[in-house]
């Protein structure tokens, strides 16, 4: 058999052309692997570098049929692609990452809730709502109490769909939309983890991270590795992330985002089957990067090690508040000279209040030293606006 490497008859059809495209596309390109890519904003991060860019919605099933045909593989990096296209390639012998079954079981959340109480697999308490409707009258009959946690059931994403109503008022104004209620857990850590699954059935789970989450956007805001917790609890969630990957059926990456209780349990709350937020520290912090992994098991390759390389930190670069339109950076001398920090910018032109445009990575001799520099360099670094004449 051929290597994918180097090889003109090998391509990656890949689904979404945002940031985590355009990181997987970097290890492709340092690889020599080809990548054709999809994506409905013409000016989206992925239309450099790859082979093809077409300008196409990945929601939409003749799409994508047309533009994944003849491809060796098709790898997402947003849940809403049309899934029943990602079956049909699957039939027709192109290998999905992740498979059709498994994308249709994580793009509705009560769906993963089903899906962890039917294996065996922690989580919180929660009840499926047909709309909101369904919730209010559940909580007027006294069924459930506030506080809880809403979320709408599919269609979600960082912060959005997702809200803790802690009085009744709150209720009047959810979409009336399937939804899920879920207890509210007392959460001593946010963990995530990491795992990847190679179609030869070998798994590699990278180190547990610490999510801190911004107390206003409700996205992650630093991430930490190694996770402060004990060794023995650590092991317990790469354990539980192994065997949700491997229930789900998952090939390529699976991002589990676990709670860990005052009380000592671990409680699935999420998993995304594509790169992650979580794991982007992996590029300067491990042997091998979330994006690299995905890569071989796309292509073939066995998979790397995981191994933590040093304490390492990530701090998100978001739009600052008050500031839209055509994004300008302040700061950039003072952050650059930071030690032992790496900037990754997501080529996004626009900026908006707590838009994602890059990523800070630290590394240091402690957890401490790196998340000191990951915080100086965030801070010196302004995603503002160019002003309009």
């Amino acid at each position: 058999m051929s290597s994918a490497l180097a090889n003109p008859n090998f391509e990656i059809a890949l689904l979404g052309g945002g940031q985590l495209g355009k990181m997987f596309l970097a290890e492709a390109l340092r690889m020599d692997v080809g990548v054709r890519a999809l994506d409905p904003d013409a000016e989206a991060p992925c239309r450099w570098g790859v082979r093809r860019f077409a300008v196409g919605d990945f929601t939409d099933y003749a799409t994508v049929m047309e533009f994944a045909r003849g491809a060796q593989a098709a790898v997402i990096e947003i849940e809403t692609v049309n899934v029943d296209a990602l079956a049909d390639l699957e039939a027709e012998g192109v290998r999905c990452f992740p498979p059709a079954a498994a994308l249709r079981t994580i793009q509705n959340k009560g769906a993963q809730k089903d899906f962890w109480a039917a294996n065996g697999l922690p989580t919180s308490h929660y009840e499926r709502f047909d709309a909101a409707s369904g919730l209010r009258e559940a909580v007027d009959s006294g069924r459930w109490t506030l506080p809880l946690v809403w979320k709408l059931a599919q269609g979600g994403y960082d912060g959005f769909g997702v809200s803790v109503i802690r009085h009744r008022s709150e209720l009047d104004g959810l979409p009336e939309q399937p939804c899920v209620a879920e207890t509210l857990v007392d959460i001593a850590e946010e963990i995530g983890v990491i795992v990847a699954r190679h179609p030869d059935g070998s798994t590699a789970v990278f180190p547990p991270v610490a999510m801190e989450f911004h107390p206003v956007a409700n996205q992650v805001e630093f991430v930490v590795c190694p996770a402060p917790l004990p060794a023995e609890a650590l092991a317990e969630a790469e354990q539980l992330a192994r065997r949700a990957a491997t229930e789900l059926g998952i090939l390529g990456l699976l991002a589990v985002e676990f709670f860990y209780t005052r009380d000592g349990r671990w409680l699935i709350n999420e998993v995304a089957p594509r790169p992650h937020n979580s794991g982007h520290l992996s590029i300067e912090g491990c042997e091998t990067s979330q994006f690299e992994q995905l890569l071989r098991c796309a292509t073939g390759l066995p998979l790397g090690s995981t191994a933590l390389r040093q304490p390492t930190v990530m701090a998100n670069v978001v739009g600052a508040e008050g500031f839209r339109g055509p994004v300008a950076y302040e700061g950039l001398d003072e952050a650059l000279s930071v030690p032992g920090c790496h900037l990754h910018l997501y080529g996004k032109t626009q900026t908006r209040p707590f838009r994602k445009l890059g990523h800070w990575t630290a590394v240091g001799s402690s957890v401490n030293e790196a998340r000191s520099r990951a915080a100086a360099a965030r801070d010196a670094l302004k995603a503002q606006s160019t002003p309009q004449s």
